[in-house]
């Protein structure tokens, strides 16, 4: 006989969920601290040094995968908010609450060190071109859907303002994945693209890549981790939650 298929459904109760994804924190920490050590020694001492900008360019084994999931975040981000706000899932915009943080982190980093890389390779800071100023955009979005959010005292007035927020900010993703194709800008065009072979040598882009899987196996750690919180506070006068605050800290 054909063996019943999981009903995953049953991990969107967030009793469930909490309970499940407790040792999955610390698993992709590990590996997330692991791959982040990994990814800075091939980029800071494998990766040849570049012809053109010198050793300047080695900041890209933080920039662009910062840059990578400041995207990847939002949209995220956007696609739980809006489940959250369609089906009154309850997990679902603590999912994107708790992914907020993280990829405001990730824009943030994205814009500084893209700043420290611009220095030395256009010789300014900051430039108002349209990759960076759609990026600042971004970071933008991210504190309006947090600052939003923590305006409102109604718990889900506030999941459902946010939402509607963040997927209106939706648009602005492939304005900056696209902004070096659509407009003259000073900003240089990806070196790695799922349609052609990658323009870098072998050892940066082995990097890079570890850095990505880094990147992402930490947001996922402390998306899950934030998520745990969230569930804990606003369940906090459910029996089981009362029971999970009095284990943690030790009281029977």
């Amino acid at each position: 006989m054909p063996q019943p298929s999981p009903n995953w459904f049953k991990y969107a109760a967030p009793q469930r969920f909490h309970a499940v994804t407790a040792p999955w924190v610390t698993v992709f920490g590990v590996l997330a601290a692991v791959l982040a050590a990994a990814g800075l020694y091939l980029g800071l001492f494998v990766a040849p040094t570049d012809a053109q900008q010198g050793e300047s360019y080695r900041i890209i084994f933080v920039h662009v995968p910062a840059a990578w999931m400041s995207m990847v975040i939002y949209l995220a981000m956007a696609f739980w908010a809006g489940v959250g706000l369609v089906f009154n899932a309850r997990l679902a915009s603590m999912v994107a609450l708790a992914l907020a943080p993280t990829g405001a982190l990730m824009t943030f980093l994205a814009l500084w060190t893209g700043s420290l890389w611009g220095k030395p390779t256009w010789g300014t800071w900051w430039v108002w071109d349209a990759r960076l100023t759609s990026e600042l955009i971004l970071m933008f979005l991210y504190m309006g859907y947090l600052s939003l959010h923590a305006a409102i005292e109604d718990i889900r007035r506030a999941d459902r303002a946010a939402a509607l927020l963040a997927l209106m900010g939706v648009v602005n993703v492939p304005i900056i994945y696209f902004s070096v194709q659509w407009w003259n800008t000073l900003h240089q065009g990806a070196s790695v693209s799922l349609t052609r072979a990658p323009s870098i040598a072998t050892p940066m882009l082995l990097g890079m890549l570890v850095m990505v899987m880094a990147f992402w196996t930490y947001t996922i750690a402390v998306s899950l981790a934030r998520v745990r919180l969230l569930i804990v506070e606003r369940e906090r006068h459910t029996r089981w939650a009362v029971e999970t605050q009095a284990q943690a800290v030790g009281v029977t």
